[in-house]
């Protein structure tokens, strides 16, 4: 659990160290995070926002040797491939899995990715990109209740598309600016917060539509 905080907190300097050892291997390994980020169930915990941000932050930094437009290609294939395995998943192992890792795989963040289809229908696939452990639910969600592929596959290419075009340009044009670039622990958690923040407003609103319900019924 250490490593993965660590992990999470200082992406840049093992981002850089990997790419200093291995060189282009770097662009199989941004592949592999975020298609397993995307895409298998059992790894929601893995980097997806702050990595974005990180990757676009260490391409733009003079004589990197990653290149933006290779990561951006490389990362939105992963995202809507990671997508489409997940929904598959759902559509033909979706009780399976939920009976097997019912550690990771939570009735409870299945409720809230329902909760999220609920009210916004298809859109979900879109907005759940934004929102750590919905984003890795929601096409596994989409497959167990038999969402029509063509419809799912609009919202993952838009979703993707928007995630990655929005997110990486925004590590590539602030994340070398000095105050950002030396606390990037603090920027990883207002990441994750921005993230969760719709979630936390949709808790906080169906709670409110909740307690007039219950003192009626008393």
């Amino acid at each position: 659990m250490k490593e993965i905080i660590d992990l999470f907190l200082h992406l840049p300097v093992h981002l850089e160290a990997f790419i200093n050892a291995h060189g282009t291997l770097v662009y199989g390994l941004l592949f592999l995070i975020i298609f397993c980020e995307t895409g298998l169930v059992i790894t929601p915990f893995l980097p997806g926002d702050s990595l974005l941000f990180a990757i676009g932050a260490i391409a733009a930094t003079p004589g990197s040797a990653l290149n933006i437009w290779y990561a951006a290609i490389i990362l939105l294939v992963a995202a809507i491939l990671g997508d489409t395995v997940n929904y598959w998943i759902g559509r033909k192992f979706g009780g399976w899995t939920m009976r097997t890792f019912p550690r990771i795989v939570k009735p409870s963040h299945i409720a809230k990715t329902n909760e999220f289809f609920v009210r916004y229908g298809g859109k979900t696939i879109i907005i759940a990109r934004f929102v750590p452990i919905v984003r890795t639910f929601a096409p596994f969600v989409a497959g167990s209740g038999e969402m029509d592929y063509k419809r799912f596959m609009f919202f993952n290419v838009i979703g993707a598309l928007l995630w990655v075009g929005l997110i990486l340009p925004a590590g590539w044009i602030f994340g070398n600016i000095p105050i950002i670039k030396d606390n990037f622990e603090l920027v990883v958690l207002g990441i994750i917060a921005v993230s969760i923040l719709p979630m936390v407003i949709e808790i906080a609103k169906a709670k409110f539509r909740k307690a007039p319900e219950e003192e009626k019924a008393e």
